[in-house]
């Protein structure tokens, strides 16, 4: 009962050090291909009203949410008023309802932070973890399809990704190969949510879903399943869609986001994937995910989702975005980088009376910019606290003695050589500062 209770809840995790550095090193190169592309900041709540989050993610997503139980006098209802934050995209379209005529047109903003979903860990799937997003809202164009591609690939080649795939769709597309099967309107949404399931179940046991559950006949079932996994599928689903207008306008909106973006992505790292379907309900247009070798599922995903800031109250503009899901890119790159970290200095204690000294000494190094620990335990054995700037990985040590106090210098050692050097205590920021530049 113990080390469970020292654990974390299941589906989330503790980040040390090293974890934890590469984490931030992985965020901060995100952020920097973002800004160069022009997206802006924002920052919305960790919870959210439930009624803005539920009807958004279709009748699979919405059983994901966290709800937050009401509180206080209403807490015996066992009700929920609010939930925990599914997606960046939803808190995005709340914003824009609500700022719509103080926000630039078109709004370009990206959003990095925690997500929650209620689902099963697994594999590179946990209940709590990070997305990082970019949107661009009130701009129909291709081009902003587009550039939010670009900008995500981008930021996968920043942080050292390199062998991915995007894969691209349009909802209008598979909305027009369900007019030429026969499926019924009413029916649509469920068939998809189905089909979104092709990259996890084998195409039996999607085709059994969509009779058993969504109640299609099953030749149809059949049919729709072995033409998007055919390995001809792409003409297959040309030639199905040649009469149909949705199917058409999907087919064209493909068409132009790999003439615009191959150029950037490279044409044989993006291609028209009809098995591609993306279950969430406010997609309208064209859709995309990014998948790389050794990791199930996506490493990245969006597309365009016209109406759903309409949806929750705001204007009726045209939006699109796609999110990186940071926590399988950083298990492909593996999380051990940051424990390459090194301090710049640590400050040993020989001696009680000199504590005071080394306190002055460790301020101005730190006042200086370099990063400097001193040492807080009880042992004044220089072997033991030289095995501790080892272990903390310093590249220089102080070591202040009695002779070095009464010289008015302090011993400088070099970890990488073992050098050492004294300094005159006045000159130690000016020493240590040139000396820890290049490493830096």
């Amino acid at each position: 009962m113990a080390s469970q209770q020292a654990g974390p809840p299941s589906g989330t995790r503790d980040f040390l050090a090293g974890a934890l550095r590469t984490r931030e090193h992985v965020f901060a190169r995100i952020r920097g291909v973002f800004e160069r592309y022009g997206f802006e900041p924002l920052q919305t709540p960790a919870f959210e009203r439930l009624e803005t989050l539920t009807g958004k993610y279709g009748d699979e997503g919405d059983k994901l949410i966290f709800k937050i139980l009401r509180r206080g006098e209403h807490e015996a209802t066992g009700e929920a008023d609010l939930a925990l934050r599914y997606d960046m995209t939803v808190p995005l379209a709340r914003v824009v309802a609500g700022y719509g005529s103080q926000l630039p047109t078109p709004y370009k903003r990206y959003a990095m932070g925690p997500v929650w979903r209620a689902d099963r860990p697994g594999k590179g799937r946990f209940r709590e973890f990070a997305q990082c997003d970019v949107d661009v809202v009130g701009s129909a164009s291709p081009l902003a399809d587009a550039e939010v591609v670009c900008a995500l690939t981008d930021a996968l080649d920043a942080v050292g990704l390199r062998d991915y795939r995007v894969l691209v769709n349009s909802r209008q597309a598979l909305s027009g190969l369900l007019e030429v099967y026969g499926v019924p309107a009413d029916l649509g949404g469920g068939v998809l949510i189905t089909l979104d399931k092709l990259d996890k179940l084998s195409p039996e046991k999607v085709a059994a879903e969509l009779v058993d559950a969504r109640s299609l006949a099953p030749g149809i079932a059949e049919a729709l399943v072995g033409d998007l996994t055919a390995v001809d599928a792409v003409e297959r689903m040309r030639t199905a869609l040649k009469d149909s207008e949705a199917g058409h306008a999907g087919l064209e909106e493909i068409d132009r986001l790999l003439e615009l973006a191959s150029p950037k992505v490279g044409q044989d790292r993006i291609a028209f994937t009809p098995s591609l379907v993306r279950g969430l309900d406010y997609y309208t247009g064209v859709i995309f995910e990014v998948v790389a070798e050794g990791m199930p599922g996506s490493i990245a995903s969006g597309g365009r989702y016209d109406r759903l800031i309409a949806a929750l109250g705001g204007p009726d503009v045209p939006a699109c975005g796609g999110s990186l899901g940071v926590e399988r890119i950083i298990g492909l790159l593996g999380d051990g980088q940051g424990d390459a970290h090194r301090i710049d200095v640590a400050v040993t204690v020989i001696a009680e009376d000199n504590a005071s000294d080394v306190m002055g000494f460790a301020a101005q190094l730190r006042d200086a910019g370099l990063q400097t620990e001193v040492y807080l335990a009880a042992s004044r054995k220089l072997a033991k606290q030289l095995k501790w700037a080892a272990d903390r990985k310093a590249r220089f040590v102080l070591i202040y003695g009695a002779s070095d106090k009464e010289a008015g210098v302090i011993t400088v050692r070099d970890m990488d050589t073992g050098e050492q050097t004294q300094v005159p205590t006045g000159e130690l920021a000016v020493h240590l500062t040139g000396r820890c530049a290049p490493s830096r």
